[in-house]
């Protein structure tokens, strides 16, 4: 589905927030958003998410290295279940293992410390997790078509 998606990065704390461009290609960091509880983020990312005529959410899923899920992961799908109460668009998993990392190795190659990072770090991961997602979508469409 051709469209603006928005990637998501949930904390307790800060919310990262990402967007893709309009033919789901490339993800970019929007930034973070800290209205302080699960329902208030619920009711905050949806908004973000209708300001930006987005046409799906993507929320980063957070597994153990095996691939379970462990009590982080239950936390996320609470809040996915409070968001599908605030709209309509469709809400996915991506797997964000490492993500949070990855994004600290950039911000610490890039020089980024103190509170800019802190700031960063949430904002970079939700685009790290979009763009995942956006690749995968299109690996997977791509296999679709040369295999009909």
């Amino acid at each position: 589905m051709n469209g603006k998606w928005i990637g998501v990065d949930y904390g307790d704390v800060r919310t990262g927030i990402a967007s893709s461009d309009l033919l789901g290609l490339m993800a970019s960091a929007v930034g973070t958003i800290k209205p302080g509880g699960m329902k208030n983020t619920a009711v905050a990312v949806a908004k973000t998410a209708k300001e930006l005529n987005a046409v799906g959410i993507v929320v980063g899923l957070p597994k153990n290295m095996d691939g379970s899920e462990g009590p982080r992961a239950e936390i996320v799908r609470a809040f996915a279940d409070l968001l599908r109460a605030e709209t309509d668009l469709p809400i996915l998993f991506e797997d964000e293992r490492m993500t949070t990392m990855e994004a600290n190795r950039f911000l610490f190659a890039t020089e980024t410390f103190g509170k800019k990072r802190k700031e960063k770090v949430d904002a970079l991961s939700a685009e790290l997790i979009l763009q995942s997602w956006l690749d995968r979508r299109r690996r997977e469409e791509n296999a679709g078509k040369q295999n009909p």
